[in-house]
């Protein structure tokens, strides 16, 4: 026997490219342009040093207290973990226990594949349509769970509440994840819904309408008894997730909920902008809903467009991959990172 033989080996999730040059234009992880709320800055500020010697509160109580109050919920309805990867992987591990399938769609967060294999969770990926719309028949029968995200990644469509409930009145023996990323961009949550629906898990992040990709909080909510389950298993493996400056600096994020308008709606209109902008240079896709557009060229490849963008300092998403390989996603930057694009696009394709 050879200890080589039972190594568990996995396809991993490969992230957006992080170029160490400050002076590119960052338009391909999707990350928020403005900077976080100041109060941020003054909350970590005002973690004292004496107090890293000790360990943070393992049930980040605060944190969890101001969602569940900005979120109108019980403080028992909200998880946090490290980044909303923390919380989902932690979901699939409680919750997806069965010999059945989870659906997730076959364009989608490549990390639910991931955590799939790894974990050894039977998984059926579901095509979407043509028009890379979620068909709903599609999730209908036996399952062991369901998980896709709202407004879909990389595709930035956005399916309506109404459309979320007739997945869940279908689905009422199985769980289902709603993963809102992206959902501040442009959507309704149904984190309302949670009352209504003891099948419901909503996974929301501070990665990208709050500025906080680098501070690494994600939460989820749901009922008392969905969140106790992912609480008992989150424990048995690390009790101590969040550090003591990341628990006060969404603490205070959450709070600041004028600056989070102004700098959602500064993203929304510049994105509004750039539909127009990129469709006088030939590009086409869907209705974006999140904080960043799904376009393909009417005449250059993507790959092409992808390669000669890069050559010229500015970073975009490209994914090699079928039914999607000739299209780009563009994380919407600043009105001065948008007009450097589209410069650049102006000579690509001249």
């Amino acid at each position: 026997m050879n200890f080589r033989e039972y190594i568990r080996k996995v396809e991993p999730y490969v992230p957006g490219e992080q170029p160490q040059n400050s002076r590119v234009v960052k338009l391909n992880t999707n990350e928020n342009p403005y900077p976080p709320s100041p109060e941020v800055l003054k909350a970590i500020e005002g973690v004292s040093l004496v107090s890293l010697k000790l360990y943070p509160d393992p049930d980040c109580t605060l944190l969890r207290h101001t969602l569940a109050a900005h979120f109108g919920v019980g403080d028992d309805q909200v998880f946090v973990g490290v980044g909303t990867d923390d919380v989902l992987a932690t979901a699939f591990m409680t919750f997806f226990n069965s010999d059945r399938p989870i659906l997730f769609p076959d364009i989608s967060y490549a990390f639910y594949e991931v955590w799939a294999n790894m974990l050894g969770i039977p998984f059926e990926k579901k095509p979407l349509t043509d028009d890379f719309r979620i068909n709903a028949d599609d999730y209908t029968g036996e399952n062991g769970g369901i998980v896709f995200p709202n407004p879909n990644a990389p595709t930035s469509i956005l399916e309506p509440v109404s459309f979320i409930e007739g997945i869940l009145d279908r689905n009422r023996d199985s769980l289902v994840i709603i993963d809102e990323a992206y959902i501040d961009f442009g959507g309704e949550s149904v984190i309302p819904l949670v009352n209504r629906y003891d099948n419901l898990l909503v996974t929301q992040t501070f990665s990208k309408s709050r500025s906080l990709a680098g501070m690494r909080i994600g939460f989820a909510v749901g009922s008392p008894e969905l969140i106790g389950y992912m609480m008992s298993v989150r424990n048995s493996y690390n009790s101590y997730t969040m550090n003591r400056t990341a628990l006060a600096a969404g603490v205070a994020s959450v709070r600041d909920q004028e600056y989070f308008e102004k700098t959602r709606n500064a993203v929304i209109r510049t994105r509004q902008q750039a539909v127009l902008r990129l469709k006088e240079f030939g590009f086409s896709g869907p209705e974006p809903a999140g904080n960043f557009l799904f376009v393909t060229h009417e005449k250059m490849p993507a790959r092409e467009i992808f390669t000669a963008l890069k050559e010229r300092g500015i970073y975009v998403r490209y994914f090699n991959k079928p039914r999607i390989g000739n299209y780009l996603r563009i994380t919407v930057g600043t009105d001065e990172e948008m007009e450097t694009l589209y410069e650049a696009l102006g000579e690509i394709l001249a």
